[in-house]
C-alpha cells in the first residue's frame, strides 16, 4: 500500500522540481509496493539523497560520463532534412554514447549508488535491450554480476542485444508470462528483487516505478537537457529552441531532456507510440509501484500495448510526464508504425544517421508537424535522438 506522506521532506534547493512528499508529481507517483519492498525503497531513497548531495559521488559520475560514456554528446544540425521540412532541426546525439543510447547515463549513476550501498549484484528489466546492455556494461565495469529480465517476445526481436548482454557477462532470463514484453519483464524484475534485497540492487531503466526511481532516474538523465540547453545557447541565434521533442515510453530520455528546458519558453513535445499511448489514451491507475496514466479496461485490468519499437511497448508512462501533461507544460502526441518506418528511412537517407525505432517516433512527429503547419516554417526544433538503430536492423530488414 502507498505509505503516508512524510513530513520533513524539504525541497532540494538546486532542483525546484523534486517531487513532494513520497515522490508525488501532483496526484501521480508515490510508492505502491508490497510491505516487503518498502524498506528496500527507503534504503535506495536515503542512499540516493546522500549521494546526490556528495560532491565526490557527483565528481566520479561526471568523470565516467566524460571518459567512458563520451559526454558531452554533440548537438547536430540536419542540413538536408531541415531544408526539406522548412524548419531548423537539431539532434541531441545520445546515439553516440558508449552502448549506443541514453540508458548508460542513468545506469552508471545507479551502479555507482549500488556499490556505495554495499550491494554485490545488479538486477534490471529491459524491453528493447538497451537498458539491459547498459546495465551489463556497468556490471562488467564495476565487477558486479548482472541479471536481466527480458520478455520472451523481445528476446526474439532484439537478438543482437541479447547476445551483447551475454558477451558482457550478464545472465538474461526470458519472461514467458503475459504479453512477454516490457510490462512483464518489469513485473518479474520486482519479484526477483523481493527475494534478494539484501545483496542485490534493482537498476530500473526508466523514469517510472516506486519512489524514488522516477525522481532519481530523471536526475541521472538531466545531463541530456542541461547539455542541450547550453549547446542551444551557444549555437542557436535565438538561444532557445521553439520546440523540444523526445520520444516517450516510460519516459527517461524525455524527462532528462525536458529538465533542461522546463523553465524556458520552449514547447515541450513528448511523442508516444500510437499503440502504447498511456497519456493520450490511458486513465489514472497504478502499475509497477506508481500511480500514473496507464492503459486499462473498465475493470482496471492492464491492457496490452503495441509498438514497432520494443522500448515503447509499455502500457504506462512515468508519473512526471502525466503531471506535465495535466499541467499543460508539455504536450503529448502519437505516431503510428508506418510513420516511424518512413521517418527511419528518411533520416538515414538525408543525414546518414540510422536511429533507433524509439527515436524515430520523435522524428516522425516533426516530419508530420512541419508538413501540416503544426510547426510553423522557420521554427527551431531540438530533438533528442535517444539511441542508434543497430538493434533494429533485423526488424527493418523484415518490414522493408
Amino acid at each position: 500500500m502507498d505509505q503516508l506522506l512524510r513530513t520533513g521532506h524539504q525541497p532540494d534547493p538546486v532542483d525546484s522540481r523534486r517531487p513532494s512528499g513520497l515522490g508525488r508529481f501532483g496526484e501521480y507517483g508515490g510508492r505502491f509496493v508490497p510491505e516487503s519492498l518498502v524498506p528496500a525503497c527507503e534504503e535506495v531513497e536515503r542512499a540516493f539523497a546522500e549521494a546526490w548531495g556528495d560532491p565526490l559521488f557527483r565528481a566520479e559520475l561526471n568523470h565516467l560520463l566524460a571518459v567512458y560514456v563520451g559526454r558531452p554528446t554533440p548537438l547536430t544540425p540536419t542540413a538536408r532534412l531541415s531544408a526539406e521540412l522548412g524548419v531548423n532541426l537539431w539532434l541531441k546525439r545520445e546515439d553516440l554514447t558508449h552502448t549506443g543510447s541514453h540508458k548508460i547515463n542513468n545506469v552508471l549513476g545507479q551502479a555507482l549508488l549500488a556499490r556505495r550501498m554495499g550491494k554485490r549484484r545488479l538486477i534490471a528489466e529491459t524491453g528493447a535491450g538497451q537498458h539491459g546492455v547498459a546495465t551489463a556494461t556497468a556490471g562488467a565495469l564495476l565487477g558486479m554480476p548482472t541479471t536481466v529480465l527480458m520478455g520472451e517476445k523481445d528476446t526474439e526481436r532484439q537478438q543482437l542485444n541479447v547476445f551483447r548482454m551475454k558477451m558482457l557477462g550478464a545472465e538474461v532470463i526470458p519472461v514467458t508470462s503475459g504479453s512477454r514484453t516490457l510490462k512483464d519483464a518489469c513485473s518479474e524484475a520486482l519479484r526477483h528483487w523481493v527475494t534478494s534485497v539484501d545483496d542485490a540492487y534493482y537498476c530500473l531503466g526508466s523514469a517510472m516505478g516506486p519512489h524514488p526511481y522516477p525522481w532519481m532516474v530523471r536526475q541521472f538523465q538531466r545531463v541530456i537537457g542541461e547539455e542541450a540547453r547550453a549547446q542551444c545557447a551557444a549555437d542557436l541565434v535565438s538561444g532557445t529552441p521553439d520546440y523540444v521533442v523526445a520520444c516517450v515510453g516510460g519516459g527517461s530520455n524525455a524527462a532528462g531532456t525536458f529538465a533542461g528546458f522546463v523553465d524556458t519558453p520552449a514547447r515541450l513535445i513528448g511523442v508516444e507510440a500510437a499503440g502504447g499511448a498511456a497519456i493520450s489514451a490511458g486513465t489514472t491507475g497504478v502499475l509497477h509501484g506508481f500511480r500514473s496514466k496507464v492503459l486499462q479496461d473498465e475493470h482496471g485490468q492492464i491492457s496490452e500495448a503495441h509498438s514497432i519499437a520494443a522500448g515503447l511497448d509499455y502500457p504506462g508512462v512515468g508519473p512526471e510526464h502525466a503531471y506535465l501533461a495535466e499541467s499543460g507544460r508539455a504536450t503529448y502526441v502519437t505516431v503510428d508504425d508506418v510513420e516511424v518506418l518512413a521517418a527511419t528511412h528518411r533520416l538515414a537517407r538525408t543525414e546518414g544517421i540510422l536511429c533507433a525505432l524509439e527515436s524515430a517516433h520523435a522524428v516522425a512527429w516533426v516530419i508530420r508537424a512541419a508538413g501540416d503547419g503544426t510547426i510553423p516554417p522557420g521554427s527551431t526544433v531540438m530533438l533528442t535522438l535517444s539511441g542508434r538503430g543497430d538493434k533494429d536492423m533485423a526488424t527493418l530488414m523484415e518490414l522493408s
